[in-house]
């Protein structure tokens, strides 16, 4: 990982925590595997502590390292750093997805819960008016009673946000053509599929992972399907979602948005979406930051502890499940 991601994880108790796991020195930094520098250490190393900008563990930089037999990031998707080789070479990896779900799904669930009170549009007008507004004449469809909550995906976030949101008056539709009726008991929500959930629902948040299938999931056509004055969240990958159309959705004023993700990212300098008062944009800070990277670390060193101890990991990352997860 780079230095300044180290610097950003790992506090002091942290820090005291991994070398009571591990025998390590953790004012190494490797950034570059084939650095002579720290050769020896890579042919020593049995285990990888990996994180942002961890370069590709390739079938060359695997080489330098004879005995490596695991490794662990202490961020979320490992798509970046993880090859084949890796699972060819038979290593098992971690990593510490769980933990940064946790930030993503309370940003979403106080997303939700601003959209469905009507808060963009209110502010916007008490801004516009400076005087008092009533709001049963400003937003008279505002609440969150029975309101409609569409998720789609239930990938780790997507599952927390589904728990998070129980206690609310609010009914959740879920689309994942990866659950089963059986799972979705057990989540507590009804499944449908995405035309009935886009038409469906009263805040719309996506948390399903960036692939092929799911490029522009949101298009013109599904975005039209959704209610007026609806909101959607989109807190995965901007590429899940069709910019151009939701720009035109969202200047026409018949839909509403929060953006923590876009594609491109950033939009550029001309978008209208910095300035539309029924756009929430926010530079990808859903994810971890802060004091909760710690949580991330600390859920890292966690399973080093149990690869020390023998025992398997309690968020492991396996290649069948990789395909489809972000």
């Amino acid at each position: 990982m780079a230095p300044e991601v180290r610097d950003a994880l790992f506090d002091d108790e942290t820090l005291t925590l991994l070398t009571q796991v591990a025998d390590t020195d953790p004012a190494l930094v490797v950034t570059d595997f084939h650095d002579p520098a720290v050769a020896p250490a890579l042919a020593r190393a049995e285990a990888l502590l990996t994180g942002w900008e961890c370069p590709p563990l390739d079938a060359r930089a695997l080489e330098l390292m004879p005995r490596l037999r695991t490794v662990v990031h202490a961020a979320g998707s490992v798509k970046h750093h993880i090859t084949d080789a890796c699972w060819q070479r038979g290593i098992t990896v971690a990593s510490a997805a769980g933990a940064n779900a946790v930030p993503v799904a309370e940003y979403t669930v106080a997303m939700v819960l601003l959209a469905g009170k009507g808060v963009l549009p209110a502010a916007a007008a008490y801004r516009a008016k400076r005087t008092w507004i009533s709001p049963i004449d400003t937003i008279g469809r505002g609440g969150n009673y029975r309101r409609t909550v569409g998720v789609v995906g239930a990938s780790r976030i997507g599952r927390r946000v589904i728990e998070l949101l129980r206690p609310y008056d609010l009914e959740v539709l879920l689309y994942d053509p990866y659950v089963d009726t059986e799972q979705a008991a057990e989540l507590q929500v009804r499944t449908v599929d995405l035309d009935v959930l886009a038409r469906s629902s009263d805040v719309v948040t996506i948390h399903a992972p960036q692939l092929p299938s799911t490029h522009h999931l949101f298009d013109a056509q599904q975005l039209s399907r959704m209610p007026d004055g609806a909101t959607l969240i989109n807190t995965a990958r901007g590429s899940l979602v069709d910019t151009e159309a939701l720009t035109a959705e969202l200047v026409s004023g018949r839909l509403n948005a929060v953006l923590d993700v876009t594609h491109p990212e950033v939009l550029p300098a001309s978008s209208p979406l910095y300035e539309l008062p029924n756009v929430l944009l926010t530079p990808h800070v859903a994810g971890s930051l802060g004091n909760e990277l710690t949580r991330m670390a600390r859920a890292a060193v966690d399973e080093l502890a149990r690869y020390a101890a023998g025992l398997p990991f309690a968020d492991p990352v396996r290649p069948d499940a990789l395909a489809r997860s972000a």
